[in-house]
This record gives C-alpha cells, structure tokens and sequence, in this order.
C-alpha cells in the first residue's frame, strides 16, 4: 500500500474523473489533536457501503499543518505529512511522506513492521486520521501547593531553600503522529481533543517543574524574581525531564512556556529579605548610613513623645547606651578606603623583549604587551586556574 502524488499521475485526465473516493479533513480546531478524515463517494466507485474500506484509486487530501495517517487492522501503514493530493494504490510499498516531522517518524515506523498481508484481498478494516501539527496554545497550568526553590545569593552568602508557586501556561505540537496514535489515543471514533489528555499532562509537568526549577537555580543562578525573563532555558529544562514520557513514548513535546506569576510564601520572603538587609551592613558605609537614619527616626518619635520631649529623648539616649554603639568609629571604619591588594603571586611576567618583570598588561620598559596565555587568578581567593571554574573555591572565570 502506498500514496501517488495525484499530480504526477493524472497525466491529461482530469483528477476530478478518476477519483473513486475522496478523504479529506477540514481546519483542525485549536484544541484538538486528531480527527477521522471525511470521505466523498464518486459516482465511479463500487464502495458506498462502509466508510472503512480504501479503494483503490482513491484520492486522499492534506492541508498545511496537518498530518494523515493510514491504519488497517488497528495497525499504521501509512503516514503523510506533507500537504498535497495522493493517490491510493494498494500494490505498492508505504509512501511515508513525512515532510518537516523528521527522520526519527521513519525510524518509529520501521520499528513497528510492514502493514499486515491479506493474501491480495483487501483488508477489512482500513481508516484515514488527520493529526494537527500546529503549535496547540492556551493550556493553563498552576502549583496547588508550593513547590521548593533554591536562593544562591553569593554577595549576601546565602544559600537556602524557599517556597514559591508558580502560575502561566504553556504550549504542545504532536511531533510523532505515529506514536500518539499507537500509545495515546487508537482507534478514536470521530475526535481527540486535547482536554482528553490535559489532566495527565498537567500532572506530570508539575511533577518536572521541580527539578527543573532547580536546574535554573542551582546550575544557572537565577533568582526566583528572575524567572519569568527565563522560559525558554525553563522550556528546554522541563523538556529533557519529559523526554521519556512525552516524546518518546507520546510523540509530543514542548512548544513554549510562558509564566504569568512566581511568588514566594510570605515568611519565606520577609526572611530572605531580612538576611540580605543584614548582610549589606556588613559594609561600614551602609551600617552607619543606616545608624544615621535610625537615630534621627528615633529623635523625632522622641520629640513627639506623648509624655513630652525630654522624657523622650532620655530614653533614647539610654537606648543608645544600652546598645553600646561606637559612632565615632563606625564613622571612622567607613571613611577608610580599602587598602589595595597586591598582585596574586605568581600573576607577574617577564617581558620577552627587554626581560622586565611586569605585572600589568604592557611592560613598563619598553611597551610590549603581555603574551596571552590560559592561566587566570580567581578574583576571590587569588588562587592560580586554568579551567572556567576556580578548583579552590569554586568562582566562575570572568568572561
């Protein structure tokens, strides 16, 4: 059994004459993956009896973005997905026009064997399905509960778990008609729409979203804040998770995934917030900026004391006392530059021209810039690498 370009093979007659039957499917809704294709009986053909019988020298039609197949017994025999007119001619071997589908239908469609032989007659039972191609939109996920998230934030040293939950939608194409059928949906009646399959998608989504959440936090460092600037590194994440369950064992993937909202559970907020508040005081600048602010706070709610001024501010100065904060000093630490740090040992060279030992870019002596070389010092803890990490303490290299 195989599909004839009708093109190539109507010569001079006209296709409209020789056509026995002819099956084609209208515009697929956005919700729907496959449909039964139609058939239109020609005064010429002998079958008008079973819509489950092929003729031979029947006209079979596909539209762009969409993808027939051919079943006889239950079993695929055919596939097409490219659009045109075809027609039908049972002596010949599978067509498999698979158009932008790819190389990996063909290898799915060896693995499940030549049709079935009927000993030249025909087989009884022979149906045409249309599959949708295009991008299906509009399919709504969410978090019923908060799911874990990894915070580095290496400035203010932390490094902890939250929870946030996580709302938007995302998209699906059917990238192996053949699987989807064989392991999904089989010999459906008239319609397979996407709702019929929305629930099982969307649980095991969810289930992925976890560790690819962690893919983003962990190896990539992104703030939860930052995610909704990263769905196409969070599509790629959650695509090798569901590769097993989705595309090859489905014959679908991933399209796009978009996030309308990320939010952290309120305690867990106000405590990361509380500790990268902390850690910036650990610069005496913004310590004493923060002092400074805190004590003239503090004199006004003193000034407006309900018992008068004065009761006020003694208590504030014995606040102050009590808390035993150096001003004088803190100011004092502030004002201080950081003194330079010398060179990392080992990052001077010696100049191929002159001999000159050098520790900037361009010999001092007589300008001769410094040789490249693979070698880098770790910004952080001044220790000598030659890979992209720092095998001390792990720093990344500059770019």
């Amino acid at each position: 059994m195989g599909l004839i370009q009708a093109a190539l093979a109507a010569g001079t007659s006209v296709l409209s004459e020789q056509w026995k039957e002819y099956f084609y499917c209208e515009a697929i809704p956005a919700n729907v993956i496959a449909v039964k294709g139609k058939k239109k009986v020609s005064g010429i053909s002998a079958n008008r009896g079973n819509d489950n019988i092929i003729t031979d020298g029947s006209v079979i039609a596909v539209a762009d973005g969409q993808c027939m197949i051919i079943v006889e017994q239950g079993k695929v025999v055919d596939i097409c997905a490219e659009p045109g007119e075809y027609r039908y001619d049972s002596s010949t071997e599978p067509s498999l026009f698979t158009g932008n589908l790819g190389e990996s239908v063909k290898t799915i469609f060896a693995q499940i064997g030549k049709r079935f032989e009927f000993g030249g007659q025909p087989a009884e039972d022979q149906r045409v399905y249309y599959f949708n191609t295009k991008e299906l939109v509009g399919n709504k996920y969410g978090t019923p509960n908060p799911i874990p998230f990894r915070v580095v934030d290496k400035n203010a040293n932390i490094d902890m778990d939250i929870r946030i939950r996580c709302f938007g939608e995302y998209s699906i194409r059917v990238v192996d008609p053949i699987l989807f059928y064989t392991n999904v949906c089989g010999n459906f009646a008239q319609v397979y729409t996407v709702d019929e399959i929305s629930n099982q998608l969307k649980t095991e989504l969810l289930t992925a979203l976890q560790p690819a959440l962690a893919k983003l936090s962990g190896e990539e460092g992104i703030r939860y804040s930052q995610i909704i600037t990263h769905t196409g590194e969070l599509a790629d994440a959650l695509n090798e998770q569901l590769s097993a369950k989705w595309r090859d064992l489905r014959g679908i993937e991933i399209v796009s995934f978009g996030v309308s909202s990320v939010n952290a559970l309120e305690e867990d907020e106000k405590r990361l917030l509380d500790l990268q508040r902390n850690a910036a005081f650990k610069d005496p600048g913004m310590a004493y900026a923060n002092y400074v602010g805190s004590v003239s706070q503090a004199m006004v709610d003193a000034a407006n004391n309900t018992a008068g001024a004065p009761t006020g501010f003694m208590a504030m100065n014995m606040a102050q006392q009590a808390g035993n904060i150096d001003a004088a000093a803190m100011l004092n630490a502030a004002q201080q530059k950081p003194a330079p740090q010398p060179a990392p040992a080992g990052n001077t060279w010696t100049c191929p021209t002159c001999g000159q030992e050098c520790t900037d870019n361009f010999c001092p002596k007589c300008g001769t810039k410094k040789p490249e070389s693979t070698k880098w010092f770790c910004q952080n803890c001044g220790a000598e690498n030659n890979g992209n990490f720092c095998t001390k303490c792990g720093t990344k290299k500059p770019e």
